[in-house]
């Protein structure tokens, strides 16, 4: 790192659990955030700001007037334009060192495969089970660590899913694809503005500590918030050892 660098990421830099080595790993990452939206947002910036060298933004949508109560990426200047240029023109801003690619559009197939296969660990901060699970397939099959979020209503929740490692269950251990799952989306149902800002920090932080290698992340437990409460509860996961996408494993 040069001299700016010590001295923008000085704060990381005195924790001693991250230091200099772990500030490294962080400005050297790449990694890939699906979705550009309300947990997208806060993941976003806290990955820019605490310098990850290249950040992969993908999303397909434009920005919508009724998406700026949440999602602090996008502005009033913003409305009409591609979620993910409007997301890069924020995070040049706060962060010009960052290298931020966009991918205009919803990533999946051999394109999510590879862009997954290419990252130091994946973001979901998507909203719909379709697009989890291909992402979960996909860090599966390349090993990669997955940072998985969910906010709707007051409700939020968080889990990392190390699939480097043999004995750590993936996201269809816990939620099981399956055609019968009503989705919950909070354009029908409503969203507390600050819960996905609460959310996407917490996806932020984990994966910062994944690639200082740094703590413990929330590898094995799912943390659950209700805001409206605010009442946070940890429940833990085991790896099902049926389980269609990861027991060849």
């Amino acid at each position: 790192m040069n001299d700016d660098q010590l001295l923008r990421y000085s704060r990381h830099i005195l924790l001693p659990q991250i230091g200099i080595e772990g500030q490294e790993a962080i400005v050297a990452a790449r990694v890939l955030v699906v979705g550009a939206g309300g947990l997208g947002s806060p993941a976003a910036m806290y990955l820019a700001a605490a310098g990850v060298g290249t950040l992969v933004l993908a999303d397909g949508d434009t920005v919508d007037l009724t998406n700026l109560q949440r999602q602090i990426l996008h502005s009033q200047e913003g409305v009409g334009r591609l979620k993910v240029d409007s997301g890069r023109d924020t995070l040049a801003r706060l962060n010009p060192e960052v290298r931020v690619l966009p991918v205009a559009h919803r990533l999946e197939g051999a394109a999510l495969e590879a862009e997954v296969a290419a990252a130091d660990l994946v973001l979901d901060c998507s909203d719909n089970f379709a697009t989890r699970h291909a992402i979960n397939r996909a860090c599966v099959a390349a090993r990669k660590p997955l940072v998985s979020g969910a906010a709707v209503r007051f409700d939020g929740q968080v889990s990392v899913f190390d699939l480097r490692r043999d004995d750590c269950p993936c996201y269809h251990c816990l939620f099981p694809e399956a055609e019968d799952v009503e989705e919950v989306r909070c354009a029908v149902m409503g969203v507390f503005a600050p819960i996905t800002g609460i959310v996407g920090a917490v996806q932020a932080a984990e994966a910062l500590k994944l690639l200082a290698g740094c703590g413990e992340t929330l590898t094995g437990r799912l943390l659950l918030l209700d805001a409206l409460a605010m009442d946070w509860r940890t429940v833990r996961l085991g790896r099902d050892p049926a389980c269609a996408v990861c027991a060849s494993r």
